[in-house]
Protein backbone atom coordinates (compact mmCIF):
# COMPACT_ATOMS: atom_id res chain seq x y z
CA UNK A 1 0.00 0.00 0.00
CA UNK A 2 0.89 3.54 -0.47
CA UNK A 3 0.82 4.84 2.97
CA UNK A 4 1.18 8.39 4.33
CA UNK A 5 4.75 9.55 5.00
CA UNK A 6 6.55 8.28 8.09
CA UNK A 7 9.16 11.23 9.51
CA UNK A 8 10.55 9.14 12.09
CA UNK A 9 10.47 5.71 13.21
CA UNK A 10 11.99 2.61 15.25
CA UNK A 11 10.44 -0.89 15.07
CA UNK A 12 7.02 0.23 14.20
CA UNK A 13 5.76 0.46 10.50
CA UNK A 14 2.05 1.66 9.46
CA UNK A 15 -0.08 -1.41 8.01
CA UNK A 16 -2.88 1.18 7.54
CA UNK A 17 -4.66 4.41 7.40
CA UNK A 18 -7.89 6.08 6.65
CA UNK A 19 -8.12 9.61 7.16
CA UNK A 20 -12.03 10.13 6.24
CA UNK A 21 -11.87 12.71 4.02
CA UNK A 22 -10.28 15.33 5.66
CA UNK A 23 -12.89 14.85 8.66
CA UNK A 24 -10.47 12.49 10.61
CA UNK A 25 -10.81 14.16 14.09
CA UNK A 26 -10.04 11.66 16.62
CA UNK A 27 -10.01 10.77 19.85
CA UNK A 28 -11.23 7.83 21.65
CA UNK A 29 -11.01 4.45 19.96
CA UNK A 30 -12.21 0.34 20.80
CA UNK A 31 -11.57 -2.07 18.38
CA UNK A 32 -14.37 -4.72 18.61
CA UNK A 33 -14.75 -7.90 16.35
CA UNK A 34 -12.56 -6.27 13.73
CA UNK A 35 -15.07 -2.95 14.10
CA UNK A 36 -12.53 0.29 14.72
CA UNK A 37 -15.19 2.61 17.01
CA UNK A 38 -13.84 6.46 16.81
CA UNK A 39 -14.93 9.14 18.10
CA UNK A 40 -14.40 12.93 16.70
CA UNK A 41 -12.90 15.88 18.46
CA UNK A 42 -15.84 18.10 17.30
CA UNK A 43 -14.29 20.03 14.90
CA UNK A 44 -16.87 19.00 12.15
CA UNK A 45 -20.58 17.58 11.98
CA UNK A 46 -19.00 13.99 12.79
CA UNK A 47 -19.25 12.24 16.39
CA UNK A 48 -18.62 8.75 15.50
CA UNK A 49 -17.65 7.01 12.80
CA UNK A 50 -17.73 3.09 12.44
CA UNK A 51 -14.55 1.52 10.42
CA UNK A 52 -14.28 -2.04 9.40
CA UNK A 53 -11.05 -3.20 9.86
CA UNK A 54 -11.32 -7.22 9.37
CA UNK A 55 -8.21 -6.62 6.60
CA UNK A 56 -5.97 -3.99 8.54
CA UNK A 57 -4.48 -3.01 5.70
CA UNK A 58 -7.55 -1.55 3.79
CA UNK A 59 -10.02 0.10 6.76
CA UNK A 60 -12.99 0.50 5.37
CA UNK A 61 -15.93 3.67 6.83
CA UNK A 62 -19.09 1.37 7.50
CA UNK A 63 -21.27 4.57 8.84
CA UNK A 64 -21.12 7.11 10.80
CA UNK A 65 -23.18 9.28 13.89
CA UNK A 66 -23.51 13.01 13.80
CA UNK A 67 -23.07 15.09 17.00
CA UNK A 68 -25.65 16.96 18.31
CA UNK A 69 -26.08 20.81 17.83
CA UNK A 70 -23.43 22.37 20.22
CA UNK A 71 -22.03 18.71 21.75
CA UNK A 72 -19.17 17.01 20.97
CA UNK A 73 -18.90 13.28 21.31
CA UNK A 74 -15.46 12.02 21.28
CA UNK A 75 -15.49 9.00 23.80
CA UNK A 76 -16.29 5.35 22.77
CA UNK A 77 -16.66 2.73 25.02
CA UNK A 78 -18.12 -0.64 23.41
CA UNK A 79 -18.78 -4.37 25.05
CA UNK A 80 -20.50 -6.66 22.77
CA UNK A 81 -23.28 -4.71 20.51
CA UNK A 82 -23.68 -1.91 22.92
CA UNK A 83 -22.05 1.41 22.41
CA UNK A 84 -21.62 4.29 24.80
CA UNK A 85 -20.70 8.32 23.61
CA UNK A 86 -20.30 10.77 25.82
CA UNK A 87 -22.13 14.01 25.04
CA UNK A 88 -20.12 17.15 26.59
CA UNK A 89 -20.36 21.07 25.25
CA UNK A 90 -18.52 21.25 22.53
CA UNK A 91 -15.45 23.89 23.02
CA UNK A 92 -14.18 23.77 19.60
CA UNK A 93 -17.57 25.30 17.99
CA UNK A 94 -16.97 28.85 16.31
CA UNK A 95 -19.00 30.39 18.69
CA UNK A 96 -19.46 28.74 21.75
CA UNK A 97 -22.75 27.16 22.70
CA UNK A 98 -25.46 28.13 24.59
CA UNK A 99 -27.36 24.69 24.14
CA UNK A 100 -25.81 21.31 23.75
CA UNK A 101 -26.16 17.57 25.10
CA UNK A 102 -24.83 16.35 28.17
CA UNK A 103 -24.43 13.17 29.38
CA UNK A 104 -24.00 9.62 27.78
CA UNK A 105 -25.79 8.21 24.64
CA UNK A 106 -26.67 3.98 24.45
CA UNK A 107 -26.22 2.65 20.83
CA UNK A 108 -27.72 -0.69 19.74
CA UNK A 109 -24.47 -1.98 16.83
CA UNK A 110 -25.38 -5.29 16.45
CA UNK A 111 -25.31 -4.02 13.09
CA UNK A 112 -22.26 -1.50 12.60
CA UNK A 113 -24.35 -0.16 9.61
CA UNK A 114 -26.99 1.11 11.08
CA UNK A 115 -26.27 2.18 14.89
CA UNK A 116 -29.63 2.97 16.47
CA UNK A 117 -29.74 5.11 19.49
CA UNK A 118 -31.98 2.97 22.88
CA UNK A 119 -30.90 4.89 25.84
CA UNK A 120 -29.73 7.97 27.39
CA UNK A 121 -28.18 8.95 30.58
CA UNK A 122 -28.67 12.66 31.66
CA UNK A 123 -25.69 14.32 33.83
CA UNK A 124 -26.56 18.71 34.01
CA UNK A 125 -23.67 20.74 33.29
CA UNK A 126 -21.24 20.34 30.74
CA UNK A 127 -22.14 16.33 30.06
CA UNK A 128 -19.96 13.25 30.51
CA UNK A 129 -16.09 14.09 29.24
CA UNK A 130 -15.27 10.14 29.27
CA UNK A 131 -16.60 6.76 30.73
CA UNK A 132 -14.75 3.47 31.51
CA UNK A 133 -16.59 0.42 30.63
CA UNK A 134 -15.36 -3.06 29.82
CA UNK A 135 -17.06 -5.69 31.13
CA UNK A 136 -20.17 -6.46 33.46
CA UNK A 137 -23.08 -3.77 33.86
CA UNK A 138 -21.43 -0.90 35.73
CA UNK A 139 -19.90 1.79 33.85
CA UNK A 140 -17.54 4.10 35.33
CA UNK A 141 -18.65 7.66 33.83
CA UNK A 142 -17.16 11.47 34.43
CA UNK A 143 -19.88 13.16 34.69
CA UNK A 144 -21.47 16.44 35.93
CA UNK A 145 -24.07 17.16 37.82
CA UNK A 146 -26.02 20.44 39.40
CA UNK A 147 -24.52 21.65 42.29
CA UNK A 148 -21.36 20.44 41.94
CA UNK A 149 -18.05 21.71 40.52
CA UNK A 150 -16.24 19.85 38.28
CA UNK A 151 -16.79 16.10 37.20
CA UNK A 152 -16.98 13.46 39.40
CA UNK A 153 -17.37 9.60 39.34
CA UNK A 154 -21.25 8.30 38.40
CA UNK A 155 -21.27 4.70 38.59
CA UNK A 156 -24.33 3.64 35.77
CA UNK A 157 -26.01 0.32 35.59
CA UNK A 158 -26.81 -0.58 32.42
CA UNK A 159 -28.31 -3.92 33.24
CA UNK A 160 -31.39 -2.60 30.87
CA UNK A 161 -29.48 -0.38 27.86
CA UNK A 162 -32.39 1.29 27.34
CA UNK A 163 -32.50 2.89 30.81
CA UNK A 164 -29.16 3.79 32.26
CA UNK A 165 -29.02 4.17 36.06
CA UNK A 166 -27.00 5.90 38.52
CA UNK A 167 -26.14 3.50 41.52
CA UNK A 168 -23.66 5.46 43.25
CA UNK A 169 -21.11 8.49 42.97
CA UNK A 170 -18.02 9.71 44.48
CA UNK A 171 -16.48 13.21 44.64
CA UNK A 172 -13.53 14.91 45.89
CA UNK A 173 -14.47 16.82 49.53
CA UNK A 174 -15.29 20.61 48.31
CA UNK A 175 -16.66 19.50 44.73
CA UNK A 176 -20.22 19.56 46.40
CA UNK A 177 -20.66 23.31 46.94
CA UNK A 178 -24.58 22.75 47.08
CA UNK A 179 -24.03 20.57 49.51
CA UNK A 180 -22.46 22.89 52.16
CA UNK A 181 -18.54 22.00 50.95
CA UNK A 182 -16.04 24.34 50.63
CA UNK A 183 -12.41 23.80 48.54
CA UNK A 184 -9.45 23.70 50.14
CA UNK A 185 -7.82 24.38 46.86
CA UNK A 186 -7.94 27.29 44.85
CA UNK A 187 -10.72 26.65 42.02
CA UNK A 188 -10.21 27.94 38.48
CA UNK A 189 -12.02 26.45 35.39
CA UNK A 190 -8.90 26.21 33.60
CA UNK A 191 -5.69 27.49 35.01
CA UNK A 192 -2.20 27.88 33.50
CA UNK A 193 1.41 28.37 34.08
CA UNK A 194 1.93 30.82 36.63
CA UNK A 195 -2.06 30.72 38.39
CA UNK A 196 -2.17 29.83 41.62
CA UNK A 197 -5.80 27.82 40.83
CA UNK A 198 -6.59 24.59 40.39
CA UNK A 199 -9.59 22.42 38.95
CA UNK A 200 -9.75 19.36 41.05
CA UNK A 201 -11.84 17.25 38.97
CA UNK A 202 -12.12 13.25 37.74
CA UNK A 203 -10.57 13.07 34.34
CA UNK A 204 -11.66 9.03 34.23
CA UNK A 205 -11.16 6.13 36.04
CA UNK A 206 -9.89 2.77 35.18
CA UNK A 207 -11.73 -0.58 37.68
CA UNK A 208 -9.13 -3.18 38.28
CA UNK A 209 -10.96 -5.91 40.80
CA UNK A 210 -12.12 -4.09 43.63
CA UNK A 211 -9.85 -0.73 42.89
CA UNK A 212 -10.94 2.09 40.56
CA UNK A 213 -7.57 4.38 39.45
CA UNK A 214 -8.05 7.70 38.72
CA UNK A 215 -6.52 10.41 37.04
CA UNK A 216 -8.40 13.77 39.03
CA UNK A 217 -6.68 16.56 37.04
CA UNK A 218 -4.98 18.83 39.36
CA UNK A 219 -5.69 16.74 41.87
CA UNK A 220 -3.11 13.89 41.07
CA UNK A 221 -4.49 10.29 41.87
CA UNK A 222 -7.16 8.93 43.21
CA UNK A 223 -7.09 5.17 44.11
CA UNK A 224 -10.71 4.28 45.21
CA UNK A 225 -12.06 0.91 46.52
CA UNK A 226 -14.92 0.10 44.64
CA UNK A 227 -16.01 -3.32 46.42
CA UNK A 228 -19.26 -1.53 46.86
CA UNK A 229 -20.11 0.23 43.65
CA UNK A 230 -22.81 2.01 45.52
CA UNK A 231 -20.39 3.81 47.94
CA UNK A 232 -16.70 4.07 46.45
CA UNK A 233 -14.68 5.12 48.92
CA UNK A 234 -11.33 6.87 49.38
CA UNK A 235 -8.17 4.68 49.33
CA UNK A 236 -5.29 7.29 49.26
CA UNK A 237 -4.34 10.56 47.04
CA UNK A 238 -0.79 11.37 45.18
CA UNK A 239 0.09 14.33 44.27
CA UNK A 240 3.54 14.28 42.04
CA UNK A 241 4.86 17.96 42.83
CA UNK A 242 5.20 21.10 40.64
CA UNK A 243 5.78 19.63 37.35
CA UNK A 244 2.63 17.68 37.65
CA UNK A 245 -1.19 19.35 36.29
CA UNK A 246 -3.84 17.93 34.62
CA UNK A 247 -3.20 13.85 35.40
CA UNK A 248 -5.55 12.12 32.93
CA UNK A 249 -4.66 8.07 33.17
CA UNK A 250 -3.87 5.98 36.18
CA UNK A 251 -3.71 2.11 33.91
CA UNK A 252 -2.09 -0.87 36.67
CA UNK A 253 -1.02 -3.35 34.03
CA UNK A 254 -2.19 -6.75 34.59
CA UNK A 255 -0.33 -8.64 37.41
CA UNK A 256 1.63 -5.76 38.67
CA UNK A 257 1.54 -3.83 41.55
CA UNK A 258 2.76 -0.47 40.13
CA UNK A 259 0.51 1.93 38.15
CA UNK A 260 1.61 4.23 34.95
CA UNK A 261 0.15 7.87 35.49
CA UNK A 262 -0.27 10.10 32.43
CA UNK A 263 -0.26 14.12 33.13
CA UNK A 264 -1.51 15.48 30.14
CA UNK A 265 0.07 18.09 27.51
CA UNK A 266 -2.48 20.28 27.16
CA UNK A 267 -2.14 23.37 24.51
CA UNK A 268 -1.68 26.12 26.98
CA UNK A 269 1.22 24.39 28.68
CA UNK A 270 3.37 23.80 25.64
CA UNK A 271 6.52 24.68 27.32
CA UNK A 272 6.20 22.67 30.40
CA UNK A 273 7.36 19.16 29.81
CA UNK A 274 5.19 16.51 31.45
CA UNK A 275 5.64 13.20 32.25
CA UNK A 276 4.17 9.67 33.03
CA UNK A 277 4.92 8.63 35.92
CA UNK A 278 5.42 5.00 37.60
CA UNK A 279 4.37 4.40 41.14
CA UNK A 280 4.43 1.49 43.46
CA UNK A 281 1.47 0.71 44.88
CA UNK A 282 2.07 -2.95 47.06
CA UNK A 283 1.12 -0.79 49.83
CA UNK A 284 -2.24 1.04 47.99
CA UNK A 285 -2.61 3.58 51.04
CA UNK A 286 0.83 4.73 50.60
CA UNK A 287 1.44 5.07 46.93
CA UNK A 288 5.05 6.16 45.99
CA UNK A 289 6.89 7.22 42.56
CA UNK A 290 9.54 5.02 41.68
CA UNK A 291 10.60 6.20 38.41
CA UNK A 292 9.02 7.88 34.86
CA UNK A 293 9.21 6.94 31.39
CA UNK A 294 12.09 8.25 29.69
CA UNK A 295 11.06 11.85 27.50
CA UNK A 296 11.84 11.19 23.88
CA UNK A 297 14.48 13.14 21.85
CA UNK A 298 12.90 15.46 19.49
CA UNK A 299 10.77 18.10 21.46
CA UNK A 300 9.45 20.81 19.85
CA UNK A 301 8.11 23.18 22.60
CA UNK A 302 9.76 25.88 20.76
CA UNK A 303 8.20 25.46 17.75
CA UNK A 304 4.82 25.73 19.73
CA UNK A 305 3.72 22.31 19.33
CA UNK A 306 2.21 20.50 21.82
CA UNK A 307 4.52 17.84 22.48
CA UNK A 308 3.59 15.21 25.63
CA UNK A 309 2.08 12.56 26.89
CA UNK A 310 -1.81 11.71 26.67
CA UNK A 311 -3.15 8.45 27.02
CA UNK A 312 -1.94 4.71 27.08
CA UNK A 313 -3.22 1.53 25.60
CA UNK A 314 -5.20 0.53 28.96
CA UNK A 315 -5.30 -3.09 28.01
CA UNK A 316 -9.30 -3.52 28.22
CA UNK A 317 -10.27 -7.20 28.70
CA UNK A 318 -10.23 -9.05 24.83
CA UNK A 319 -7.43 -6.60 23.64
CA UNK A 320 -3.30 -7.15 23.34
CA UNK A 321 -2.21 -7.68 27.13
CA UNK A 322 1.64 -7.76 28.64
CA UNK A 323 2.26 -6.58 31.86
CA UNK A 324 6.29 -5.45 30.49
CA UNK A 325 4.83 -3.95 27.51
CA UNK A 326 3.09 -0.25 27.04
CA UNK A 327 1.88 2.05 24.31
CA UNK A 328 1.75 5.63 24.78
CA UNK A 329 0.12 8.57 22.62
CA UNK A 330 2.69 11.85 22.77
CA UNK A 331 0.91 14.11 20.57
CA UNK A 332 3.63 15.75 18.42
CA UNK A 333 5.77 12.52 19.30
CA UNK A 334 3.68 10.38 17.88
CA UNK A 335 2.85 6.84 19.00
CA UNK A 336 5.74 5.68 21.73
CA UNK A 337 6.28 1.86 23.12
CA UNK A 338 7.96 1.42 26.61
CA UNK A 339 9.48 -2.28 28.14
CA UNK A 340 8.50 -1.80 31.58
CA UNK A 341 9.84 -4.48 32.99
CA UNK A 342 11.96 -3.22 35.56
CA UNK A 343 10.05 -0.61 36.93
CA UNK A 344 12.56 1.59 38.15
CA UNK A 345 14.29 1.80 34.65
CA UNK A 346 11.51 2.16 31.94
CA UNK A 347 12.79 2.09 28.52
CA UNK A 348 11.84 3.06 25.31
CA UNK A 349 11.85 0.68 22.57
CA UNK A 350 9.89 1.88 19.48
CA UNK A 351 8.28 4.64 17.68
CA UNK A 352 6.62 5.73 15.27
CA UNK A 353 5.96 9.76 13.94
CA UNK A 354 3.87 10.61 10.42
CA UNK A 355 4.70 13.71 9.01
CA UNK A 356 2.03 16.47 9.77
CA UNK A 357 -0.96 16.52 8.29
CA UNK A 358 -1.62 19.13 5.21
CA UNK A 359 -1.78 22.41 6.93
CA UNK A 360 -0.92 21.31 10.11
CA UNK A 361 2.50 21.89 12.07
CA UNK A 362 2.92 18.24 13.67
CA UNK A 363 0.83 14.69 13.55
CA UNK A 364 -1.41 14.99 16.84
CA UNK A 365 -1.59 11.45 18.34
CA UNK A 366 -4.59 11.52 20.28
CA UNK A 367 -5.46 8.02 21.84
CA UNK A 368 -4.36 4.62 21.33
CA UNK A 369 -5.74 0.58 21.56
CA UNK A 370 -4.27 -2.62 20.71
CA UNK A 371 -5.73 -5.89 19.85
CA UNK A 372 -5.25 -9.24 20.44
CA UNK A 373 -3.09 -9.72 16.86
CA UNK A 374 -0.66 -7.30 18.42
CA UNK A 375 -1.82 -4.38 16.21
CA UNK A 376 -1.95 -1.03 17.47
CA UNK A 377 -5.00 1.39 16.73
CA UNK A 378 -3.73 5.17 16.80
CA UNK A 379 -6.48 7.97 16.34
CA UNK A 380 -4.76 11.73 15.14
CA UNK A 381 -6.74 14.56 16.50
CA UNK A 382 -5.26 16.93 13.62
CA UNK A 383 -7.72 15.61 10.49
CA UNK A 384 -5.45 12.64 9.78
CA UNK A 385 -8.23 9.68 11.13
CA UNK A 386 -6.80 6.25 12.11
CA UNK A 387 -3.72 4.66 11.80
CA UNK A 388 -3.02 0.75 12.26
CA UNK A 389 0.59 -0.05 13.13
CA UNK A 390 2.75 -2.76 13.30
CA UNK A 391 4.86 -2.37 16.96
CA UNK A 392 7.35 -4.97 15.22
CA UNK A 393 8.13 -6.18 18.85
Amino acid sequence: MTGPVVEDALNMSVVGHIDLDGKGDGMHVNVVDDVAYMGHMGYNDLGTSIIDVSDPTRPRLISQIARPEGTHSHKVQVVGSTLLVNHERNRFEDEPPSTWSAGMAVYDVSDPASPEQVGFYPTPGSGVHRMTWWEGNLAFVAGTDEGYDGRFLQVVDLTDPAQPTEVGRWWYPGQHRAGGETPDWIPAAEPGPGDEGRQFALHHALPYGDRAYAGYWDAGLVILDIADAAEPKLVSRLEFGPESRNTHTAFRPPGRDILLVTDEQLTRWIGVQRHVWIVDISDDTDPKVISRLPVPDGARHDEGVRWGPHNLHEMRPGSFADPNLVYLTYFGGGLRAYDISDAHNPVEVAHLVPAAPAGRDSIQFNDVTATEDGLVYVTDRHGDGLYIVDPGL
